[in-house]
């Protein structure tokens, strides 16, 4: 096909049907090469979303590839043929150097038209590349005069608030500092206070999980947010300061259950303590007088745990040390970047994860997979030509380079982490994930044994690191649980494990049926859920086994069993793990500080109660996404502070975390999350 030599395939890859991947931000598009052509022009009014991370050279190509296609149409459907340049007389030039250059043209002229270079075309949306450009100086100028960070251009909000002000016209005067504080505030925190009232009303069928994050902000002080979730939506409770806490267990108790009566007892399934939590003895607390509630720790975090200590093995960490020599000395000459950029068709080398360790293994399959194209580049004329050729560091990276017991590890690195990293991508998105995380944990296992099947010494250190967090930390009995009732898990005649989860299902049911009133017919429903009779034998739920979500599946199905339905749907409905969006953690430091007053604080509450709740709604939408647009372990931005990119003489900017051990912290977060942190302590957010 004549389409198929268009020279912007070189920025896409070619999917089934008529979709294309973007080889820049790897979105996928229906519609072919034109919507691509859109996508990378940039261009707002083609209604195809624009690409964030395409060069700027890429765009300019793209536009003047488009910019000649339509003149050439134009010229094609012109009845008189092409359209012919004529000289202005003397009173047309003067009467145009009397125009405004605000005022457009009513009648567009031809692109090439001399006077289009002075009064510009409007296009399609009214306006022309003169307001836009002074548009987009405008937002930069107070992005940058206000230290905000660069990413928030790609929040779906910003793009709302300014279609929202450009509908109000050139007149648009924007609201107060007061008129935001207060009459704002209020308003949308009502808003969002309704949206959880009616999320409430699910909680009678799916119950809801608490969950209790803890990290320590610059102070050395704990604070805990509180969040509930329910498979409709996940919502930001309260952030409180514990720093006492830990010292004083009863006051700490007090704080959690203050938590269980503001959402009922009995609506809460579980609830999901994070690794600062765990040693504090508020679980066994919650199991002693909260006979219906489970205790878990966050799968998210232990998983990280886990390729945290992958890292730490010697080889591994060796590799790990060598392939970050070779993407520091890319990153950190120009000249060497833009020909790398050059050669991998403008893919990245390195990619930032929701962790470190997340960051480490996601970098090493770029690496991998542009192996060839990097041997190319760092052999080829082009690289031998310049200046950095002889450099001891362009040395150390040929040498890597060309070192096949480098690769060798770098391909063993990836085969043992890849299951983790599976494993983290289904438990962090939000999802209710709690039927999955056995199997999950059980085939990742599996894949460790069959690796390496014949290298038994490997086996066993990797097996080792697995179990001690799987056996010791993150398995639950509720976990067990979840899997027997999960319809994709008991149909499977290839799954093993089922008798050895079944003594931890039945102590479960004992647990929310406490009283043999409860489980008077249990044992028969149990039966007919196992040997699929009744509904649970039906085609409709035969082909919805692996089709749709394990809770609503019981709804739809479990009618036959009535007491194992509403247990199950109420197990089936919660998630595994505590958020994995960006938290904004100097929002709730300053509203810890002893120095607010009450109206300040009051106020700054309210605002963190709206702000993350808004995130985590706006971040609903992107987890409903394919796989193939959103990774959600994955973050947008490449962390220029990280390992694989900074020069490891200079020092942190964020260095002064370091002095802050994971005790209470419990988590590994990147220095991106902290942006906040670049900013002097008097940069107070909001103007509070």
């Amino acid at each position: 096909m004549v389409r198929e030599r268009d020279v912007c395939w070189e920025y896409a890859e070619k999917l089934d049907g008529n979709r294309v991947r973007c080889k820049f931000c790897s979105r996928v598009l229906n519609g072919g090469i034109s919507r691509l052509k859109h996508h990378l022009s940039r261009l707002p009014s083609k209604g195809v979303n624009p690409c964030s991370k395409v060069r700027d050279d890429v765009t300019d190509r793209v536009r003047n590839i488009i910019t000649s296609r339509d003149e050439g149409r134009e010229r094609e459907s012109s009845p008189a043929g092409p359209v012919k340049k004529q000289k202005l007389g003397v009173g047309e030039r003067e009467s145009l150097s009397h125009c405004s250059v605000s005022k457009p043209p009513l009648v567009c002229l031809e692109a090439s038209s001399p006077i289009v270079k002075v009064f510009p075309c409007v296009n399609q949306m009214g306006f022309t590349s003169n307001d836009q450009e002074n548009a987009e100086r405008s937002v930069a100028l107070f992005f940058f005069e206000n230290k905000l960070d660069l990413c928030l251009a790609r929040s779906p909000s910003f793009q709302s608030m300014v279609g929202a002000i450009a509908k109000c016209g050139t007149g648009f005067v924007g609201p107060s500092p007061e008129t935001l504080k207060s009459t704002w505030l209020d308003k949308i925190r009502s808003e969002v206070s309704l949206e959880s009232k009616d999320v409430e009303k699910e909680w009678a069928t799916t119950g809801c999980t608490i969950i209790a994050d803890t990290w320590t902000d610059n102070k050395s002080r704990a604070l805990i947010n509180f969040l509930v979730s329910s498979p409709s939506r996940t919502f930001f409770h309260k952030s409180v300061d514990a720093s006492s806490y830990f010292k004083n267990i009863k006051s700490l108790v007090d704080a959690f259950d203050s938590v269980i009566q503001d959402f009922g007892a009995d609506n809460v399934v579980q609830i999901i303590l994070d690794g600062a939590l765990s040693y504090t003895g508020i679980g066994n607390h919650i199991i002693q007088n909260y006979g219906t509630i489970f205790v878990s720790p966050c799968a998210s975090q232990c998983v990280n745990m886990i390729l945290e200590d992958l890292c730490k093995v010697d080889w591994v960490n060796r590799c790990l040390v060598q392939a970050q020599t070779i993407t520091r000395f890319i990153y950190n000459h120009a000249a060497v970047l833009e020909l790398m950029k050059k050669f991998t068709g403008g893919q990245e080398l390195i990619r930032t994860g929701i962790t470190k360790s997340v960051s480490n293994f996601l970098s090493l399959q770029l690496l991998f997979k542009q192996r060839p194209r990097l041997k190319l580049m760092f052999n080829g004329p082009e690289y031998c030509t310049t200046a950095f050729v002889n450099k001891p560091q362009s040395i150390s990276c040929v040498t890597i380079l060309e070192d096949n017991d480098f690769w060798r590890a770098v391909e063993e690195c990836i085969a043992i982490s890849e299951p983790f990293l599976r494993v983290l991508r289904e438990v962090a998105d939000g999802k209710p994930a709690v039927g999955f995380i056995y199997e999950l944990m059980t085939k990742a296992k599996e894949s460790i044994r069959t690796y390496y099947i014949m290298d038994e010494s490997k086996c066993k250190t990797f097996l080792d690191i697995v179990d001690k967090k799987w056996h010791h930390q993150l398995h639950t009995p509720l976990h067990s649980a979840a899997a027997f009732l999960n319809p994709s898990i008991q149909y499977n005649p290839e799954i093993k494990f089922l008798t050895s989860i079944k003594e931890d299902f039945y102590n479960v049911l004992e647990k929310l049926l406490p009283t043999p009133d409860l489980r008077r017919d249990i044992t028969n429903q149990i039966v007919l859920f196992t040997r699929a009779s009744g509904m649970f034998g039906c085609n409709l739920a035969k082909e919805a086994r692996d089709a749709v979500a394990p809770g609503l599946w019981w709804e739809q199905f479990g009618d036959s069993a009535p007491v194992l339905q509403r247990v199950a749907v109420r197990i089936l409905s919660q998630v595994c793990s505590t958020s994995s969006f960006d938290k904004q953690w100097s929002t709730f430091q300053q509203m810890h500080s002893e120095k607010r007053n009450k109206i300040d604080k009051e106020a700054l509450s309210n605002l963190v109660y709206v702000s993350y709740n808004l995130r985590l709604a706006s971040a609903r939408p992107v987890m409903k996404k394919s796989s193939l647009d959103v990774d959600p372990i994955l973050l947008d931005d490449i962390d220029m502070t990280s390992e694989w990119v900074e020069e490891i003489e200079n020092p942190s900017p964020t260095q002064w975390l370091d002095r802050f051990g994971s005790a209470l912290d419990g988590s590994d977060l990147n220095t991106r999350q902290f942006s906040a942190a670049m900013f002097g302590p008097n940069d107070h957010l909001f103007g509070l």
